[in-house]
């Protein structure tokens, strides 16, 4: 796992005071990691645009630009004069190098985006969205310094923030790179170092970001084994039987010893069990998916008495506050379902727009009310929340964008459960799995959830 902030300026304040360093040096270390990203994709005929704003982020692009000059054809569009000190004396650097400045942007190989950094909140000018439209159409490579700029814009607008293929990261990770809305425009992340290594620079943080390093797969790690040694997992059934049946399959494969589905269902795969009741040696059970009007059919008294993964319509459920009272819960809601549960929980009545500008916000007041369960909150990138903690995940690709995805990311989680799993444990790993099945898949359009289930099967680690 890897350290994330809303913000890092407190982390540069710490290791200035503390290491005797300074902003300067800082700064150096930062173009230093930029002209090593340039070096690697650029020939000695490179045509490179720096596009430098008036803070301490173009500062940053004017330093690159003084270590890049006589190396590479150099041009910096600086469309305001400086305001930092940093940044003016930056800028008398690569005048007395013979730097050369534009007042328009041309096409070029590489624009490396030095506009605005992390600390930028404000709204774009009429003039700066023109600029960054500009320099998205301009190169055959697009570099971000930070930040891409206009992401951090509260009235973020796709046309209007800049579409990096690579971002490089300066310190540590930020929270703005995790947005549904930024995973279009970050690209590559590429962390700098700053002249510190992490172990000294990074304070401890609530906010974590998953790696394929923190995926568990199931271990069998003994031969005297039967099929009761991992575990039973049970779906309840649906309207929609298809869903359950992909649910049952997928716990199938990830590891369940047994598996069975509540309610009468046709045509059920050889290797799944059929029954009316709650098998005594049931370990963890999934519902939610695909229910429809069987929801009024079901006694749901078993919730948290074993472990339970509720999805999909088990969110518009009025009897859900109760449900959690027991814990021992995972929930698994995408942005609608996510409402209905923050209406029920008295959490008040939010639209689809309110909650993607304050998700972090909204899953953290949900964790310190319910600490023990699980959140998994499904989008571009999946959001857990656990403890007050905050787990994301950004390996998924818009393969997933299919129905059925969901239903087999519930499996996997009640399978994990049934193999005895912690709650948070089974949340992180089959998000993980979920998630590296999809990269494993080459192409974006033509994924099938039995797809998914059978690269789960390949996965190791």
């Amino acid at each position: 796992m890897k350290n994330i902030y809303k913000n890092v300026d407190f982390l540069d304040r710490e290791a200035i005071k503390n290491y005797n360093l300074n902003n300067e040096l800082l700064m150096e270390n930062a173009a230093c990691v930029m002209e090593q990203v340039i070096d690697k994709y650029a020939s000695a005929n490179s045509m490179i645009i720096i596009v430098a704003g008036i803070g301490n982020n173009g500062a940053d692009g004017l330093a690159l630009a003084r270590r890049l000059i006589g190396k590479y054809n150099i041009k910096i569009y600086m469309p305001n004069e400086p305001k930092s000190e940093l940044c003016k004396i930056q800028k008398q650097r690569v005048e007395l190098l013979g730097g050369k400045f534009i007042d328009k942007l041309f096409l070029c190989d590489i624009v490396v985006d030095c506009l605005f950094g992390s600390g930028f909140y404000g709204v774009l000018s009429d003039e700066i969205k023109e600029i960054i439209s500009q320099m998205n159409s301009i190169s055959r490579l697009r570099i971000a310094c930070d930040i891409p700029s206009g992401i951090l814009d509260v009235n973020m607008d796709s046309k209007y923030a800049f579409k990096a293929h690579i971002t490089i990261s300066m310190g540590s990770l930020k929270l703005a790179y995790f947005s549904d809305f930024a995973k279009d425009f970050i690209g590559d992340i590429i962390e700098a170092n700053l002249g510190i290594s992490k172990e000294r620079y990074e304070l401890e943080t609530n906010i974590k970001l998953l790696e394929t390093s923190d995926l568990k797969l199931p271990k069998r790690n003994f031969q005297n084994a039967h099929k009761g040694n991992f575990g039973h997992s049970c779906i309840i059934a649906g309207e929609k039987e298809g869903a359950c049946i992909l649910s049952a399959m997928a716990a199938f494969a990830f590891g369940s010893g047994l598996v069975s589905i509540i309610g009468n269902v046709k045509n059920l795969p050889y290797h799944i069990m059929n029954t009316n009741y709650l098998p005594k040696n049931c370990n963890a059970i999934g519902f939610g998916m695909g229910l429809g009007e069987r929801i009024n059919k079901y006694d749901f008294d078993f919730i948290g008495k074993i472990p339970s993964v509720l999805d999909a319509d088990m969110f518009y459920h009025d009897g859900l506050k109760k449900m959690l009272e027991n814990g021992n819960i995972i929930l698994t809601p995408h942005l609608k379902e996510f409402a209905s549960l923050l209406r029920i929980l008295n959490f008040g009545s939010f639209e689809i727009s309110d909650i993607i500008k304050n998700k972090l916000d909204l899953i953290l007041d949900f964790s310190k009310n319910y600490p023990k369960i699980p959140l998994i909150l499904k989008g571009a990138n999946v959001f857990i929340a656990y403890n007050e903690y905050i787990y994301i995940n950004n390996l998924g690709r818009n393969n997933l964008s299919k129905g059925g995805s969901g239903d087999v990311l519930s499996g996997l989680i009640v399978s994990l459960l049934s193999q005895g799993y912690s709650l948070i444990d089974a949340s992180i790993s089959a998000s993980i799995a979920h998630t590296m099945a999809s990269i494993n898949l080459k192409n974006t359009y033509s994924l099938e959830p039995l797809d998914l289930i059978n690269e789960i099967k390949k996965l190791e680690n």
